[in-house]
């Protein structure tokens, strides 16, 4: 005689992961999306070089000046306008005299306004002022001149 048991016929609960994978997936390119468009201030695309320095190991994390193509600027996230961007790094200066300044413009942005923007903020008296630029890796530098 055979004895037959009861859990040998019952068919095996098998997890079934696809649902929540779809949902993770999904909630990872909501995130992907929402968060650069949440980052304020104006974007800016930055010019390349070869050779980077590397990260200066302060315990101040330097202020940063934004420069866009149209010529907005923006110090840290707040947007600045023309006419009292120099009061407004002047004041972060005195706040805070030991911290440096970044400046970020767009590749695109007209190298005079640069120029000039850089020598306001040596004029302000910020104990270092660095430009932003991306690292270019590989290939030579002529094949990355821009005309």
């Amino acid at each position: 005689m055979r004895s037959l048991s009861r859990t040998a016929n019952r068919p095996q609960p098998v997890m079934n992961v696809t649902p929540l994978v779809d949902v993770v997936l999904v909630l990872l390119i909501i995130f992907m999306v929402v968060v650069p468009m949440m980052e304020k201030g104006g974007h800016i695309e930055l010019p390349g070089i070869f050779h980077v320095d590397e990260e200066p190991k302060g315990k101040v994390d330097p202020f940063t000046l934004s420069l866009t193509t149209d010529g907005k600027m923006f110090f840290e996230k707040e947007e600045l306008d023309t006419g009292s961007f120099e009061a407004r790094l002047t004041q972060a200066l005195e706040r805070e005299p030991s911290r440096r300044l970044i400046l970020r413009a767009d590749r695109a942005a007209p190298y005079g306004s640069v120029r000039k923007l850089f020598a306001i903020c040596q004029q302000i008296g910020f104990p270092g002022i660095s430009l932003r630029v991306n690292e270019i890796k590989g290939g030579s530098a002529a094949a990355h001149r821009q005309p």
